[in-house]
């Protein structure tokens, strides 16, 4: 790139920063591809998640399994995504956001596929659990849309990211219903992994993040990139030359030649994220600890709230609870139904995610999610008692949307608060604590509803989602329109 620059009516080098470089490009047609791309990963994932739910009871048929063995299918697959929500986030932090999107697309479809062969018990878990390390790698596609949408309306366009994990789910149950009864569970792990497939053979298409290339020094490449999202959005880039946002703000402090200086040295003031457990270190440095201990109290609420609410709609919606003043003889809900039934209580996540764009850029990341918090803890608290089936399922349809709605904004926040040397790694940690809150909830929560404690249960939620409450208003700084981080201070 010219490093001669252009100069202002006073002889002074025009400069930009790639906060203002993006701005200018806007959002059009190339982050349009973008999000196509990334949605697709996050969708893969969403269903590879999902399946969980319908190839349990069929393989525990098949082979005679007992409910542990049964129940460690899905521990394996989650133990697999803490493993690979830290190994990616490392990955990607510190040699690229494309080295990291490759590597989650290949372990996860290599062994997605290969689940469905397998010829007994301990090779199904094998598969599952490596598959479910290529599934933490989730928080990659996020990170990596993040970093090419401008600080404007980026709100709103994260929330259309978060969406592809809704229609990924509503997919899924859609093919279990379709194929579950008749093909049976190796065509549902075949098909299910598709997307998976699509991404790592659209992966060749990709482009490296513009800003993880510019906080190592990359600056041709930066500019490079820059220059083909202006063309494919029909824009152009701000005149002058590219420089970090410490030095266009001294720029103002500084003479020409000490500012042509200045640019020169660009390269050497770029920090560049370090391997190994720096990246963790950094997670608990004094700039960061508070929030990223607040971050991981939020991620478990969220993950717990979740799986909490979907599990509780087919423990107390449509006749199964067992447990009510009256005991209904009807009998357990066939496949179909329960295909049926899940399918339709996803679209819960559609008012959700509608909710959280109206509010993410209105009123901001806290608010947002202090507000859907308060209303989700409203929904559940009259089932601390036993209600009609149609109040319940309106009650778990509203508490479900208000959830995935604090979901979809923490995970909108969690990126932007985190500088890009650590972006991915602080992402992907913040996941897996969520996944262990996934865990531990059936566990705990479910089991009691199973045991006729419905108003323990529900108190349970109700003090997880009041300390989640609590630790967003905790939360030092607002994203709303703040501009990304690029190194830890």
């Amino acid at each position: 790139m010219n490093h001669e620059g252009i100069v202002d009516s006073n002889g002074i080098e025009l400069v930009h920063t790639l906060d203002e470089a993006l701005a200018v490009v806007g959002f059009g047609k190339f982050q349009i591809l973008v999000l196509a791309y990334a949605g697709l990963g996050a969708m893969a994932e969403a269903m590879e998640v999902m399946i969980l739910s319908f190839i349990g009871p069929s393989v525990k048929s098949e082979w005679g399994l007992s409910s542990g063995q049964e129940s460690l299918i899905t521990t394996m697959v989650f133990a697999g995504m803490l493993i690979g929500a830290y190994s990616w986030g490392v990955l990607s932090d510190n040699y690229g956001r494309r080295i990291g999107l490759l590597s989650v697309g290949a372990v996860t479809s290599i062994f997605a596929i290969l689940s469905s062969f397998s010829p007994n018990y301990i090779s199904l878990v094998f598969f599952r659990m490596v598959a479910g390390i290529g599934l933490g790698g989730g928080p990659v596609y996020s990170a990596w849309f993040l970093e090419f949408v401008p600080v404007q309306n980026r709100g709103v366009w994260m929330v259309v990211f978060s969406t592809f994990w809704t229609f990924g789910t509503i997919l899924e149950a859609s093919l279990a219903w379709i194929i579950m009864p008749g093909l049976g569970w190796r065509w549902l792990l075949v098909l299910s992994s598709l997307p998976c497939w699509a991404a790592l053979i659209f992966y060749f298409l990709t482009i490296e993040s513009p800003r993880y290339l510019y906080i190592n020094g990359k600056i041709i490449e930066t500019h490079n990139i820059l220059k083909k999202m202006a063309a494919m959005n029909q824009t152009e880039l701000p005149p002058g030359i590219l420089v970090s946002e410490q030095k266009a703000e001294l720029d103002e402090e500084i003479s020409p030649s000490e500012n042509s200086q200045l640019l020169s040295s660009q390269k050497k003031v770029v920090s560049s994220p370090k391997p190994g457990f720096s990246s963790i270190l950094a997670l608990v440095s004094p700039s960061l600890v508070k929030t990223t201990l607040l971050l991981w109290v939020v991620y478990f609420g969220n993950s717990f709230s979740y799986y909490g609410v979907v599990l509780l709609t087919s423990e107390l919606s449509s006749g199964q609870s067992k447990c009510g003043p009256v005991v209904l003889n009807s009998k357990k809900l066939t496949d179909s139904s329960l295909y049926r039934n899940v399918f339709v209580t996803s679209f819960a996540e559609i008012p959700g995610l509608v909710l959280s764009a109206i509010l993410v850029d209105k009123v901001g990341r806290r608010i947002s999610m202090v507000l859907m918090f308060s209303f989700g803890f409203v929904f559940l608290l009259p089932l601390m008692f036993h209600q009609p089936e149609m109040l319940t399922t309106s009650l778990l349809f509203g508490a479900r949307m208000c959830i995935i709605g604090t979901y979809t904004v923490a995970g909108v926040y969690c990126p932007e608060i985190y500088p890009t040397s650590v972006r991915t790694t602080g992402v992907g940690i913040a996941t897996a604590v969520g996944r262990i809150a996934g865990m531990i909830c059936p566990l705990v929560a479910v089991e009691l509803v199973s045991g006729c404690h419905q108003m323990a249960a529900i108190l349970l939620f109700e003090f997880v989602i009041i300390l989640s409450g609590i630790s967003v208003f905790l939360f030092p700084v607002e994203t709303k329109g703040r501009k990304l981080n690029d190194i830890v201070m």
